[in-house]
């Protein structure tokens, strides 16, 4: 089939439309990290270049409330709960693909139901069982109800059905068992499914405050998003923009930096995770 070129004019058209697209996306996180390091008195103004720049609207947040810790306390959880998450998930995805059973299809299809739940419907009885368990204001309420993921299930259910048969009956032929399958020759040649998972695992825990808030009330427990935002709404902030904006872009940045440097395998798995039956 021959492919036919595009113009020069639709081409630059094309070009613009991008240009245009891409500002419109960056220009409020670019104005966010710019309004930060201004004047008080300039972030109104909207303006990408102010007449000058400093750190003191981030010293502020140093000093009002303990940003570090917190921030250890975000990654603990954030990674804890991505690195079971894929444990987990790979595991299921694996027996979904190449375990036999009855109803398999049947599991599999209400594990998509159940992506459709709102987490609102959940939330009391999950936090009944917080409460029956003894884990309130400890890290196992903030990691353990994260464990089990429908996305990343499906992801990896998906990447798994790509890999050729072969593969596993010569394993099998080698003695390996099912675990040395899965973790020393399938997720080793996963890896676009392990780190799109990873990335969303950790960017959805990151971002959450409405749990944390709920299961967390001891400060030093407290992640970097419930915290900020019991800044920012709270009265510690002492209603200045500039604070605000300086919590939210540290808040933001482990995210961007993240998803920065696993970008291309995050496409890669996401372009290849059809639904296939």
């Amino acid at each position: 089939m021959r492919i036919q070129k595009m113009s020069p004019a639709r081409k630059v058209i094309s070009y613009a439309l991008l240009l245009i697209g891409t500002a419109a996306f960056l220009y409020p996180f670019l104005w966010m990290v710019m309004a930060s390091l201004a004047p008080e008195k300039e972030i109104a103004s909207f303006t990408l270049f102010p007449s000058n720049f400093g750190m003191s609207s981030y010293l502020q947040v140093f000093e009002k409330i303990p940003v570090l810790h917190s921030f250890f306390n975000s990654m603990v959880v954030s990674l804890s709960v991505t690195f079971f998450v894929v444990v987990f998930s790979s595991m299921t995805g694996f027996a979904l693909t190449h375990y036999e059973f009855k109803g398999r299809e049947v599991v599999f299809y209400i594990i998509i139901f159940t992506m459709s739940l709102p987490f609102q419907l959940t939330l009391i009885p999950q936090y009944i069982l917080m409460v029956k368990f003894g884990w309130v204001d400890t890290y196992l309420a903030l990691t353990v109800p994260y464990f089990i993921n429908g996305l990343g299930i499906i992801i990896f259910r998906q990447y798994f059905k790509t890999i050729p048969r072969d593969l596993f009956d010569a394993a099998r032929i080698d003695g390996c068992n099912d675990m040395k399958i899965l973790f020393k020759i399938l997720l080793p040649n996963a890896k676009p499914a392990v780190i799109t998972v990873a990335i969303l695992t950790f960017m959805g825990v990151w971002n959450d405050v409405l749990w944390p808030i709920i299961v967390i009330r001891n400060e030093n427990l407290m992640t970097l998003p419930q915290l900020i935002t019991l800044f920012a709404v709270g009265g510690k902030a002492e209603s200045q923009l500039g604070v605000k904006l300086a919590s939210a872009v540290m808040l933001a940045l482990p995210v961007v930096i993240a998803y920065s440097v696993f970008q291309k395998y995050f496409i890669t798995s996401m372009a290849s995770s059809g639904l296939k039956e």
